[in-house]
């Protein structure tokens, strides 16, 4: 949980700086484009742009202007959800240095093993559901066994029980029982049934955990893609 909550709390900081850098560049742009409005609307005027040029520059306004509003909801709700995260009411989060001013990941080592993606806690999830469901047959098992006593009581009556005699000694094509046990042997399938379904269960929590580590792997392979590619940008830029 601890882990999780950090990773939410870190991407969702990180979308909030992105949507500041959206809200930057366009706000940017709409002063840009207010200008370029100007200008074109100036070389109507004079006959050396049409009045299709006038509508085509007022346009790219016109969506610039209206993307403001949607970024400020996308970053006040981004805002709440980081409050809500850090167990805080609804509230503005403050700033650090702005995403163009971070610093770049630090190199990926080579043979990284993949036992690391054991920590992830997705795939700690399904493990432990594995474990439990896997707990849960046993438990389904033993409901088939009746819970009596084998040996007798005190007194070094070390024989067989009461009740293990009477349960033994029947001759009928089912097991008697007396007050002495303390659940019933037979159950018109119910035992049998809770042993599928926990058999079944044990199956589905396999099948997700299976599907745990392919998308953890299917995540760290995006991952990789994506950081090579920044790293041949960089690199690009860097060139004289």
């Amino acid at each position: 949980m601890i882990l999780t909550l950090v990773s939410d709390v870190a991407s969702d900081y990180f979308t909030l700086l992105q949507l500041d850098l959206e809200l930057q560049i366009t706000r940017n742009t709409v002063t840009t484009q207010e200008d370029s409005v100007k200008l074109t609307s100036f070389r109507l005027d004079h006959g050396v742009a049409t009045k299709l040029d006038v509508l085509q520059s007022q346009q790219v306004l016109d969506t610039a202007n209206a993307a403001i509003p949607d970024l400020e909801r996308q970053i006040g709700q981004q805002e709440d959800a980081i409050s809500t995260l850090l167990g805080n009411y609804p509230q503005g989060v403050p700033r650090g240095r702005p995403l163009e001013g971070q610093t770049l990941p630090p190199e990926v080592p080579p043979g990284v093993p993949s036992s690391l993606l054991e920590r992830r806690p997705d795939i700690r999830e399904a493990e432990q559901m594995l474990v439990a469901t896997n707990a849960q047959i046993g438990v389904a098992k033993a409901k088939f066994f009746p819970q009596i006593s084998l040996t007798g009581g005190g007194g070094g009556a070390f024989g067989r029980s009461s009740a293990f005699s009477s349960l033994m000694s029947s001759q009928l094509g089912i097991w008697s029982y007396g007050a002495q046990v303390s659940q019933p042997i037979f159950t018109g399938g119910a035992l049998r049934g809770n042993l599928h379904l926990a058999e079944s269960q044990h199956q589905q929590a396999l099948i997700a955990y299976k599907e745990a580590i392919q998308h953890a792997f299917g995540d760290v392979s995006d991952a990789l893609i994506g950081y090579q590619n920044l790293m041949r940008c960089e690199f690009a830029r860097s060139r004289p």
